[in-house]
């Protein structure tokens, strides 16, 4: 039990004062890291529905938690560009830009905001299947690679679980901890649970919203994952994933 009571530090809150005496880049005045990966040289973007222009999404939100659960059986219907649009609003929008990080539809410890979204699509009007890359300040998404295999290949990396592979489209987030470590150094890595945790609850809200469904899943195979989003493993790595579809 003693290895337990070590691992179970990481949830405690004991360390502000430690925090507080840690000379951190943002206290050394070295530039935050940049709230946004860039897209590969010569890829392609597409343009999604503004958020003051989304029709979709309006309902009573005491309706949208009453509805909430996780969802494992999606319909063969796809989503609209709008309704991914509003998905994406719902948990990366970017609500204002500061000097220091983002402000967004979501809450961060310190705006830091260290997740990147990656979408595998399967079944979405006007995109091809594939791996794609939201881009938060720009409201749009980088095409990363064609892929008309990939929800076998999300099926593999997420430990056999094959309900994945009926999904829409499969968000994966990523995190990148330097985003919050410039801040809080040490502390961040707990902070960093926190968020990604806010960023979930909200996509299964604005799925019951549009009458579509997901489930939270960290049961997936870290390397595979790694391997089949294309990032290092190290400093950024895949930290959540969350299939979504049309539900009956």
């Amino acid at each position: 039990m003693e290895s337990m009571h070590t691992y179970r530090r990481f949830l405690k809150s004991d360390r502000w004062d430690e925090w507080q005496e840690i000379e951190t880049d943002q206290k050394k005045r070295i530039p935050p890291p940049a709230a946004q990966k860039p897209c590969p040289q010569e890829t392609t973007t597409v343009p999604l529905v503004d958020p003051n222009d989304l029709t979709i999404g309006r309902v009573a939100l005491a309706d949208a938690i009453r509805r909430r659960k996780s969802h494992r059986r999606f319909t063969a219907d796809p989503l609209t560009l709008e309704e991914l649009s509003f998905l994406l609003w719902a948990t990366q929008g970017v609500q204002d830009v500061t000097l220091t990080g983002t402000r967004r539809t979501v809450p961060s410890a310190g705006s830091r905001h260290p997740f990147e979204t990656y979408l595998a699509v399967s079944r979405v009007t006007g995109l091809h299947e594939g791996l794609y890359r939201f881009l938060p300040l720009d409201n749009a998404l980088c095409i990363l690679r064609a892929d008309a295999d990939i929800g076998s290949g999300l099926v593999d990396g997420c430990r056999g679980q094959r309900f994945i592979g009926q999904a829409a489209v499969v968000f994966v987030w990523t995190v990148l901890p330097y985003r919050t470590e410039w801040r809080y150094s040490t502390i961040s890595h707990k902070v960093i649970a926190m968020d990604a945790g806010h960023i979930c609850q909200n996509l299964y809200l604005a799925a019951e919203a549009i009458g579509a469904g997901t489930c939270a899943i960290g049961a997936y195979d870290q390397d595979a994952m790694d391997r089949l989003i294309d990032v290092d493993g190290d400093d950024e790595f895949v930290i959540y994933v969350a299939p979504v579809g049309k539900v009956l």
